[in-house]
């Protein structure tokens, strides 16, 4: 009963976000009131064991989101944007290329900083007049990127955590190119038609060199502190403490920052409080059905369950739960950063009709990693490895089985 109870409460607050866009937070905040209320009166429920659990993502979402905001004013204070202006092309290939190029970013930075980079350049580069189909292109884009990289995303670096190969999710890559190339098609015909990429002319302001630079250093105290510790919110704002030397950082944007990372972390709470303690057999369609579910679910506890009970193929399910977030504004942490820089993307029903090709990139990249990849369950999680089970012999802790290491 309480377990029918939770989810209901968490369907309910997904329901009310999506219906109610302009009280998201307050139903968010209700909806986690609401859960943990639950939780304490009717389950044998430890808050304090419970947040000591989850500090480590409370803490670097929300360092993240806040950070990269600082992030994204550094570029647009850069004025970089401006030159981007004289060397993309105008019209549709000018924004499919912009596309483009925030899914390589991503490839090496994390899909927020991606995103935000990406949604400050095209404030620039269309006057403020930006697609909602577009946005959320943006936000695939920066999301595809990441999944074929240990370093682009929360959940890739999980699975590098836990001593998988970095090329066991290259793979994701494959269908992140098949999804750009589809959705940034259509997208890119949607900006054009509304405000197109016009060429540079006149004289343009110069490269502000201290704000590039801030810039640059905090996108390596992200990836160094990740690779180091994991935690990138540390390297970020350490870079901006020291950035601050260069050119002190606007603060003015932390505030609207923090209410979106406030939403999305209320949402990541209630999630973590579901009674989820397992998932179906491994399988590619178990895969492509938890893509599907990050789209309202958060993808890291689900990234978590899979690295628990093991058998997958970690570039198919970086790929689903990466990319699969994508199809809702509140579905990943990119999403919620770009709503932050454009209000307008917080309506699930504009997301979806305007951003239809966003859904149908996931399929076709899904399809396209299946006929030309196949599904090759790969290593075994570092916390499976003491004396695991091998698949057809015995099953696992969940009760699947569990495949050996074919050494992808």
């Amino acid at each position: 009963m309480t377990t029918y109870l939770l989810f209901g409460l968490f369907a309910a607050t997904l329901l009310g976000i999506a219906k109610f866009h302009k009280l998201a937070l307050p139903i968010a905040l209700g909806g986690l009131g609401c859960v943990l209320l639950v939780k304490l009166t009717m389950t044998p429920f430890d808050l304090g064991a419970h947040l000591h659990h989850e500090a480590r993502t409370i803490v670097n979402l929300g360092g993240l989101l806040l950070g990269f905001a600082v992030l994204a004013n550094y570029f647009e204070r850069s004025n970089l944007a401006e030159k981007l202006t004289e060397v993309l092309p105008a019209g549709r290939m000018g924004a499919f290329l912009l596309l483009v190029l925030i899914a390589v970013m991503s490839s090496v930075l994390d899909n927020i900083a991606a995103a935000l980079i990406g949604g400050a350049a095209a404030i620039t580069l269309f006057q403020r007049k930006v697609h909602i189909g577009y946005l959320a292109a943006i936000v695939a884009a920066s999301n595809a990127g990441g999944a074929g990289s240990v370093v682009g995303d929360t959940t890739t670096t999980m699975i590098w955590l836990e001593e998988i190969s970095p090329l066991s999710v290259a793979e994701a890559a494959l269908g992140a190119v098949v999804a750009v190339a589809f959705f940034g098609f259509f997208a890119a015909r949607q900006q054009t038609a509304l405000q197109p990429l016009v060429r540079g002319h006149g004289e343009h302001k110069p490269v502000d060199l201290r704000s590039l630079g801030v810039v640059l250093l905090i996108l390596v105290g992200a990836i160094f502190a990740n690779l180091k510790w994991g935690m990138p919110a540390y390297g970020v704002w350490g870079a901006i403490a020291v950035g601050a030397l260069l050119r002190w950082p606007d603060l003015k944007v932390v505030p609207p920052a923090a209410l979106g990372a406030c939403f999305l972390l209320s949402l990541v709470l209630s999630a973590s409080m579901m009674p989820v303690g397992d998932l179906p057999e491994a399988t590619p369609w178990t895969a492509l059905g938890l893509g599907v579910v990050s789209a309202f679910f958060d993808n890291i506890p689900l990234t978590a369950l899979a690295l628990k009970q093991g058998g997958y193929d970690w570039g198919f399910l970086a790929f689903c739960v990466g990319y699969g977030g994508s199809m809702l504004w509140f579905g990943s942490s990119a999403g919620v950063a770009i709503s932050g820089l454009f209000p307008e993307a917080k309506s699930a029903k504009n997301w979806l009709v305007n951003g239809w090709h966003v859904a149908v990139g996931y399929f076709l990249g899904f399809f396209a990693m299946f006929a030309l990849i196949g599904w090759h369950p790969g290593e075994l999680p570092k916390s499976l490895r003491g004396g695991a089970p091998q698949a057809g012999h015995a099953a696992s802790a969940h009760g699947h089985g569990t495949p050996s290491q074919p050494g992808k």
